[in-house]
């Protein structure tokens, strides 16, 4: 049974069930009511009365696409986060409005979805270069099945995304630093410790994602207990109510297992002792006033080019430093906390890269009659 037959407990120990019946003459959608004590009788009676009314509401919409989509975009702009409101905005309005415009929500089906996906896949960027990749795909796919659960729940209509297929994405592997690189990058950064290369250093051992190093103050770190602590995160994000299109802003981290406190490296926690500034600045600035993830990748890649190193994204930091705690024979479940990951199975997936030197040591270690 499907949220179309709403079923509640009320306080006089009854189950209430309500059925979609079409709508009154100012457009709002009508219900019936049924009760019961015994929950599988009162579902056998909605069985029974959503077939006798033929489910009225499943053909009769008179919402655009478009309409609905906005509805959602209001609904969760009151229950998740400003970022995440933002992305999901970004998603609807630069892919899914302009390719779908002033469609009819009854008009959408299977064959018209999947034709969306298809051409996303092929010339979705907005520069009109190229395809998005199936994992962008993806993502507007599961925010426009979010609208169609809303049309669900709140109007009774049928579900267009319920036999939708996802994009195959690909399982590429990640590259890490090599030991040749990270050894080169470290000496470096202890060699010239500005202020944005011992951040650097600092994720290096940490893990760190790159907003929640641009938000990390000298308050966040614990030098009696040796740990850093990871609270908040910075980001820049659209915003309306200025004259700028963007804002940056510290927030909370991506997920509450990010809120997490992170063992430092004794000679790391040395090198921040000897450089440590007044408690209110941000670490990478050494001021008040913060810097952000862009600017911080630019100069990581500066320092990388000064190295000699390969030109990588700042994130390749955390993906090497969950690598190597496995090589050094972390377990899953410890590294999957010191990344601040909701299940372990993330770590594995997306961090952990098992390099051929390893494999060969698990392989020499193998031995099948002892």
């Amino acid at each position: 049974m499907r949220n179309t037959m709403n079923i509640y407990k009320r306080k006089d120990g009854r189950f209430e069930g309500r059925i979609p019946l079409g709508y009154d003459n100012k457009g709002r959608l009508k219900y019936r009511y049924l009760y019961s004590r015994n929950l599988v009788e009162l579902k056998e009676k909605m069985l029974s009365a959503y077939a006798e009314s033929g489910n009225p509401t499943s053909n009769t919409c008179g919402k655009t696409f478009r309409e609905l989509c906005c509805e959602w975009l209001a609904s969760a702009k009151l229950r998740v986060k400003h970022t995440s409101y933002c992305c999901y905005e970004k998603l609807i309005k630069k892919h899914v409005i302009p390719y779908f415009e002033d469609i009819g929500y009854g008009e959408l089906g299977t064959p018209i979805i999947n034709a969306f996906a298809e051409y996303k896949l092929k010339h979705g960027k907005i520069n009109g270069k190229g395809g998005l990749s199936a994992k962008s795909v993806h993502d507007i796919l599961v925010v426009m099945r979010s609208v169609a659960k809303y049309a669900e729940r709140e109007y009774g209509y049928r579900n267009p995304m319920q036999n939708i297929s996802m994009p195959k994405s690909e399982n590429k592997e990640t590259d890490v630093f090599n030991k040749d690189e990270r050894g080169r990058l470290q000496n470096y950064l202890q060699s010239n410790l500005t202020e944005s290369n011992l951040g650097t250093l600092l994720a290096m051992y940490s893990g760190l994602r790159i907003g929640e190093l641009c938000a990390l103050m000298w308050n966040d770190i614990d030098f009696e207990n040796g740990v850093v602590r990871v609270s908040k995160a910075l980001q820049r994000v659209s915003d309306k109510s200025g004259d700028r299109k963007t804002v940056i802003t510290v927030t909370t981290p991506k997920s509450k297992t990010s809120v997490r406190n992170i063992p430092i490296p004794a000679f790391v926690l040395d090198i921040l002792k000897q450089n440590k500034r007044c408690d209110s600045n941000f670490i990478l600035s050494g001021t008040n006033k913060p810097i952000e993830p862009r600017t911080m990748q630019n100069r990581f890649k500066s320092v990388l080019k000064e190295c000699g190193i390969r030109s990588a994204n700042f994130h390749l930091l955390r993906h090497t430093y969950a690598t190597v705690c496995i090589e050094s024979g972390f377990d899953a479940k410890t590294v999957s906390e010191l990344l601040g990951h909701s299940n372990v199975n993330i770590t594995l997936n997306r961090y952990v890269h098992s390099s051929m030197e390893m494999k060969k040591k698990c392989v020499d270690r193998l031995n099948l009659v002892a």
